[in-house]
């Protein structure tokens, strides 16, 4: 049975583990979504996404603007992660 430091000290691997897999799905995501932006906005006959009217062009305008917040979020959820790991260390330390 692993002691109490190896629990939190293996926790923080998979930290790292899910911070790099949000950063790679985030990273392939934005450029999907940019590829489809242009591809539509070509579609449309339109120079730029911003200038297209079409229903689809709307579409992928509202999808990049809510998925724009998503990585101001990121860092805070990361911070609250490192935060708990932290208090858990301070508690397992602390008792000695």
């Amino acid at each position: 049975m692993k002691s109490k430091k190896g629990q939190v000290f293996s926790q923080l691997g998979a930290l790292g583990i899910g911070v790099a897999t949000l950063v790679i799905l985030l990273a392939v995501t934005f450029l999907i979504m940019a590829q489809v932006g242009e591809q539509t906005a070509e579609a449309a006959g339109s120079a730029t996404l911003a200038a297209c009217t079409s229903n689809a062009c709307n579409a992928t305008v509202e999808l990049t603007n809510a998925a724009a917040t998503i990585p101001g979020w990121v860092p805070l959820i990361i911070l609250v992660a490192i935060g708990g790991l932290i208090l858990s260390l301070i508690a397992v330390f602390g008792r000695r």
